[in-house]
């Protein structure tokens, strides 16, 4: 037996409303949260905000660490604390700085070693962009100086290359430890030269090493001019060549390695970096303020009394430099690697 009651429209049409209320609803949702994360880069920063160093205080990466952050600081109206954790070859830094909340309030700024470090020899390295972290922006680059002892007698690279190939293996270039430009470089001049060096590592930093140097113990120390300054200066170390893409305007007599080996550059540099996951615009604003820091004439100078200079990039800029950087060294690491 049928039965004759009709049923209820709003039950019939109750499913459809519903299916169009979530539909509308997932469009929403997007709009509201895209408008969530500009007015937050407005806003930013609203607290102090903290920049992760892998050097240690007082080295040349820290200094000009500080330089950055207190540009920083005045353009924002807030704090930004530098905050050191060398050791572990930059995967302290990097570890903590990964494990911090991706919301702009802690950035990162990893030297070169920790994106070409030898893959395995250390947790968290070497550094993977964009998989680990945002790039934000190029900070300060600084060139190798390949000095040597007085008491070796060389006054040019060419007559290192010539003494070298006289005594191969015998002469011992210090370093700050496998794998960090110091030994990268050091590698390259190797392969370039058709020579064959002897690399010391010490544990004591650029400091010890050019003790040594200056002692006559080591023959040969390749570091940034902010390690060798003093040591240039009184005449305790001899400067052979830049390994910059042309002569510094400070030292106009000094050489480029590219003028006996073309092509040859070995430049230290840092970047700033956030946790993956950092919202697209508070990278955007964090790197325009970051080159408008870099463009002061006050900044620029400090830098540059430290053998330090400045390059503005685009977030995307820093991220193809990064991956230029990675190949360029690439082959040097694997060849350590081949060897060790």
């Amino acid at each position: 037996m049928h039965s004759n009651k009709r049923r209820e429209p709003e039950k019939r049409h109750a499913w459809p409303d519903r299916r169009m209320f979530m539909l509308a609803w997932s469009c929403l949702l997007p709009m509201l949260a895209t408008c969530a994360v500009a007015a937050r880069a407005e806003d930013y920063p609203a607290r102090p905000v903290r920049l992760i160093v892998d050097s240690a205080p007082g080295s040349a990466v820290d200094t000009s660490a500080r330089i950055i952050a207190e540009g920083l600081a005045r353009l924002w109206g807030q704090q930004v604390v530098t905050i050191n954790q060398p050791g572990g070859g930059g995967a302290i830094a990097v570890r903590a700085a990964a494990a911090a909340a991706p919301d702009g309030y802690t950035l990162a700024m990893p030297a070169l070693s920790a994106f070409v470090a030898r893959p395995g020899r250390v947790a968290n390295l070497p550094i993977q962009v964009p998989r680990d972290f945002v790039p934000i922006g190029y900070l300060t680059g600084a060139p190798m100086f390949l000095t040597a002892a007085p008491s070796l007698g060389v006054k040019s690279l060419p007559d290192l290359i010539a003494l070298a190939k006289r005594w191969p293996g015998e002469l011992a270039y210090g370093t700050n430890g496998a794998g960090r430009l110091t030994h990268l470089t050091g590698e390259l001049l190797q392969q370039r030269a058709g020579i064959k060096l002897l690399m010391v590592p010490y544990s004591g930093g650029t400091a010890r090493v050019l003790t040594d140097v200056m002692g006559g113990r080591i023959a040969l120390l390749f570091e940034s001019y902010s390690g060798v300054a003093s040591a240039v200066a009184t005449g305790t170390v001899r400067p052979l060549a830049i390994a910059a893409h042309e002569r510094l305007a400070r030292f106009p007599d000094l050489p480029t390695v590219a003028e006996t080996l073309p092509g040859f550059e070995a430049v230290g540099w840092q970047v700033l970096v956030a946790p993956a996951g950092t919202p697209d615009a508070v990278v955007r604003k964090v790197n325009a303020d970051l080159n408008k820091v870099l463009a002061d004439a006050e900044v620029r100078r400090r830098l540059a009394e430290i053998g330090r200079y400045e390059r503005p990039m685009s977030p995307a800029e820093t991220l193809a430099f990064i991956h230029s950087e990675q190949q360029r060294w690439g082959p040097i690491v694997e060849q350590i690697t081949a060897v060790h």
